[in-house]
């Protein structure tokens, strides 16, 4: 195996959709089959309860692969590039502060306000430096969360704060 080679494996991105690869699979493989019912007379497979979970499943292979793929592909960067892009530390503590967010406020400020603060959180996290990107941060969490309540018919907080 040449340096090169051996290099590309090492990579971070490989093993990290490598592992959510076979995570996926399990998930969509096996627990997906094996815990959740299916009702007997279903007229629209989407009403099953195994749709989203299957769908969500797949995407995340689908994606797994692509980020396999990609990492194997694309060329290595310089080293002193990935000192200067990744502040490890910064990036981690940013992105555990996102996850906190969402979790704690979720209730209190309801799933949009959340939903766009977690967003751009992340978004400074991984620096985003294109203004309309931000629109995006408030426009995405926005419009998902009214699929979800108004399509789906999911449920979402609204938010203690607002009542």
């Amino acid at each position: 195996m040449t340096d090169a080679l051996r290099s590309r494996w090492a990579n971070p991105d490989v093993w990290l959709g490598a592992f959510w690869l076979l995570a996926a699979l399990v998930f969509v493989l096996y627990l997906v089959p094996n815990h959740i019912d299916e009702a007997p007379m279903v007229e629209n497979p989407m009403q099953s309860p195994r749709w989203l979970p299957s769908l969500a499943g797949w995407l995340i292979v689908a994606l797994s692969v692509a980020l396999i793929v990609d990492a194997l592909t694309r060329p290595a960067p310089a080293a002193s590039a990935t000192v200067g892009e990744r502040s490890g530390a910064r990036r981690i503590l940013l992105m555990l502060i996102a996850l906190g967010t969402y979790w704690l406020l979720l209730e209190p400020l309801g799933a949009i306000a959340t939903g766009i603060l977690a967003t751009l959180i992340l978004f400074v996290a991984h620096p985003v430096r294109t203004p309309w990107l931000y629109g995006l941060a408030i426009a995405l969490p926005w419009l998902v969360c009214l699929l979800f309540i108004h399509v789906l018919n999911v449920p979402l907080p609204s938010g203690t704060l607002w009542d």
